[in-house]
């Protein structure tokens, strides 16, 4: 009986894993990288030193930071 009385129950519900779900991660657009001032195109980012081209220096308050390779230069402050 008690195998027959198992089959018509429900199944119990899985217990969350407490992990929170994962935010949707936003690139920077690669236009915001390049100016086009009288008809010549420039670039408002430095490039990596040792990564080579393609690869942008992020703009810190007090540093310039490449996330590929971690090369960081500070500024000079003031």
């Amino acid at each position: 009986m008690s195998s027959t009385a198992t089959a018509t129950e429900a199944p119990a519900p899985k217990a969350s894993s407490g992990r929170k779900p994962r935010k949707k991660r936003v690139s920077t657009p690669i236009y915001k990288f390049f100016q086009v001032k009288s008809g010549a195109v420039t670039r408002s980012r430095k490039e990596c030193p040792r990564c080579g081209r393609g690869v942008y220096l992020a703009e810190h308050k007090d540093r310039l930071t490449c996330g590929k390779c971690g090369y960081t230069s500070y500024r000079k402050t003031k």
